[in-house]
């Protein structure tokens, strides 16, 4: 079994440490700066390279900033000392005094391996005994399970807000394993993608204004049960990605602002330093103790914490200098365009340097624009990320999906645009977090027409989502329907359960898993052109779209989806196969709540030319629904 090293002393010796940092070369940060208990005592490190003064106070000392002073580390900017009796389980910060007498609030350790959960906000130092992990088996095959090929399906989890205790207090890191593993396992998704686990002051902002960048939240419990969660999903057979905020941090005093009391990890410059929207700093990516910083964070979260992949937040903010900005609020790069250069060269460094050391995980961009190649390699020019989130198609399905049926003729491109640059990068189909906040209520909230129109829309929707060319990523409570936008305060609406309708999505979801999973003409060409082909592409009239799935082997499905309320009886569809077609899911079944609408088993093809093919055949297509239908083999 694999020993998982932490908090050890360094492999390099002080001078190389040193050498590494200065030249943003140093990816393992974590095992030189922090706090790293030693004999009887603790050696802390922290950079502050402006500062005329560093010293550590904390629960060894009553806080006095006289007691323990640091030393710096020649030219390094790396102030280091040994404190005896500081032992692990301790609290602590760093006092700094300015080289112009000017007052600094005490500062969080930004290497700190835990933290105090909010509204405290001290270090803590971390025991060195080692994590032993039990997930070879995973690991073994961890490549094959994030190929382009396989089937990913990825339930996005808010840890503090899936499910709480009777009394509203947080599920400690065990109780989500004893409860999120066993849910997921049941529903069959493949991967769980957890917001940000890094320690955060402010609840909300879900973990996307984060601190602790190197320590998982203390509102479920020690870093150690982080692990033992990741590690009891491995052996369950699931995935575990995270959410990665190298875009911004907060304005919070004891985090990473002014943090030596100048513009240390952040622009002096507000044009280039401070994000307006969200009132948050900018990293300095030109800066390579910064770049350091961060290589040496997503390394951490994949090598302490076996995390199999990392889903990098904003990314657009980072690539853009006029990111959200007016003509005057930016600083043009030095060949005068809005391209943020150190930004870009950090993606290519940060997927370049990952992909070396950990070939089998994936990092999966946010990134909202038509920005070209994100998941290409960086030796051909791209970002080098492996999965890119299609925006684009959510927000046109989305968009789509919300107009009543009535009107839906005006607005087929929405549903069909997508397939014309599905192909162009690597793509997750994401229901984020992101379509159920600030006002936009819930999907089912979002779908029109009555109440059994809404669910009736809903699961067609999901039935389209799923057999669509790309991975698949669903907020959590999307699966039974909820009906409320997503409160971070309180559990989901887990009650919602105990009614038909909302039961019925969440087996269809499941159902819809198990074929993804099981069937590789809808995963194994996901990202390849050659795995989909249109049958019927442009019935705006009776808003219907048929299309084909293949795995490059043999195996093909025919999909076909009716989003108005009117059942299409002898609906005449293409085939390139002729022989019986045989029905595995329909949408509108009543065991998913659907209203049974008569729809056969199985249909033989005529030899009638239809839709460009020599075959076809007649379908019942029940209302607001999909259906699937497998071709017989050649």
């Amino acid at each position: 079994m694999p020993i998982h090293r932490r908090v050890s002393v360094p492999g390099n010796d002080a001078e190389t440490d040193r050498y590494l940092f200065s030249e943003g070369t140093h990816e393992t940060l974590w095992r030189w700066l922090g706090a790293h208990p030693q004999g009887d005592g603790c050696v802390f490190r922290v950079w502050a390279p402006n500062a005329a003064a560093v010293s550590v106070v904390g629960d060894f000392n009553d806080w006095q900033s006289d007691r323990d002073a640091l030393h710096p580390l020649g030219e390094s900017g790396v102030w280091e000392g040994s404190v005896g009796g500081a032992r692990p389980g301790q609290r602590y910060k760093y006092d700094l005094k300015t080289r112009t007498g000017a007052s600094i609030p005490l500062k969080a350790d930004p290497l700190a391996l835990r933290m105090q959960a909010s509204p405290e906000t001290a270090s803590e130092i971390c025991p060195a005994e080692p994590y032993q992990f039990d997930d070879d088996a995973w690991l073994a095959e961890r490549g094959q399970r994030m190929a382009s090929s396989a089937p990913i399906s990825i339930y996005e989890v808010h840890s503090a807000s899936w499910r709480r205790n009777d009394d509203g207090s947080y599920l400690s890191y065990t109780e989500l394993g004893d409860n999120l593993i066993p849910y997921v396992k049941e529903m069959g998704f493949t991967h769980i993608q957890f917001l940000p686990m890094s320690e955060y002051p402010f609840d909300g902002s879900w973990g996307y204004q984060p601190v602790g960048l190197f320590a998982p939240t203390s509102r479920h419990g020690d870093p150690d049960g982080y692990r033992r969660l990741v590690d009891r999903c491995h052996q369950a057979g699931i995935g575990v990605l995270q959410d990665w905020v190298p875009g911004h941090f907060p304005s919070d005093p004891h985090g990473l602002v002014r943090f030596d009391g100048t513009a240390l990890y952040e622009h002096e410059d507000p044009r280039k330093g401070f994000h307006q929207d969200w009132n948050t700093h900018i990293y300095n990516y030109g800066r390579r103790e910064v770049d350091a910083f961060l290589l040496s964070n997503a390394r951490f979260w994949i090598e302490e914490f076996h995390i199999d992949g990392l889903r990098v937040d904003a990314v657009a903010s980072m690539l853009y200098l006029d990111y959200s900005r007016e003509a005057d609020q930016w600083i043009p790069n030095v060949h005068g365009g809005n391209e943020n250069l150190e930004a870009i060269a950090l993606l290519q460094r940060l997927n370049t340097r990952l992909n070396v050391a950990y070939p089998d995980v994936a990092t999966i961009a946010e990134e909202s624009t038509a920005w070209p190649g994100v998941s290409s390699p960086v030796k051909d020019g791209g970002l080098g990320f492996g999965y890119k989130w299609n925006m684009g198609w959510m927000h046109d399905t989305l968009r789509y999906m919300s107009k009543d049926p009535v009107h839906r003729i005006h607005h087929h491109h929405d549903l069909s645009f997508g397939i014309s640059y599905a192909f162009s990068e690597n793509f997750v189909l994401p229901l984020s977090h992101d379509e159920v906040v600030h006002g936009k209520g819930s999907l089912l909230g979002r779908m029109p027409g009555d109440d059994w129109q809404r669910f009736a829309n809903l699961r067609a929707y999901f039935a389209f989502m799923w057999t669509h060319p790309g991975k698949k990523l669903l907020f959590m409570g999307g699966e039974f329907a909820q009906d409320s936008e997503w409160n971070h305060d309180a559990e989901l609406s887990w009650h919602l359960l105990q009614k038909e309708k909302h039961a019925g999505v969440r087996d269809l979801v499941c159902e819809l898993n198990a074929l993804y999973r099981s069937l590789p003409a809808l995963h194994r060409l996901d990202c390849d052109p050659a795995g989909f082909a249109w049958v019927a592409a442009d019935d705006a009239a009776q808003s219907v779209i048929a299309y084909l799935r293949n795995d490059g082997k043999g195996s093909q499905l025919l999909v076909v989806c009716n989003f108005t309320p009117v059942p299409r009886d002898a609906y005449r569809v293409g085939s390139p196969r002729a022989g019986e077609h045989r029905l595995l899911l329909n949408s509108d079944a009543r065991r998913f709540g659907g209203s049974g609408y008569p729809v056969e088993e199985a249909v033989e093809t005529e030899a009638i030319a239809y839709h460009g093919h020599d075959q076809s055949l007649e379908l019942t297509l029940p209302p607001l629904a999909t259906l699937v239908v497998e071709l017989p083999r050649p």
